[in-house]
């Protein structure tokens, strides 16, 4: 019992321990297409981090006060 738990002990390990280098794309393979609205090609860093659409900052914002709602003329029940 005890060699099974060393041994996944010692995957585990195994597989952490992942070397870390520069991202490049395959041999024979080229980074995506330059998008229209970039000036250069952007980096494979560039590319990891989402930008503001992907990823919107949340709004924290709480009620001041209690306010009633207004109406709202498109709030209709459903028709059947």
């Amino acid at each position: 019992m005890t060699k099974y738990w060393i041994m996944a002990i010692a995957l585990l390990a195994l597989a952490g321990c992942g070397g870390r280098v520069a991202l490049t794309p395959k041999t024979g393979n080229s980074l995506p297409a330059k998008p229209e609205t970039a000036s250069v090609v952007p980096t494979p860093e560039q590319l990891l981090v989402p930008d503001v659409q992907s990823r919107p900052k949340r709004s924290d914002e709480q009620l001041k006060r209690s306010e009633e709602r207004q109406n709202d003329k498109f709030d209709l029940p459903p028709s059947f």
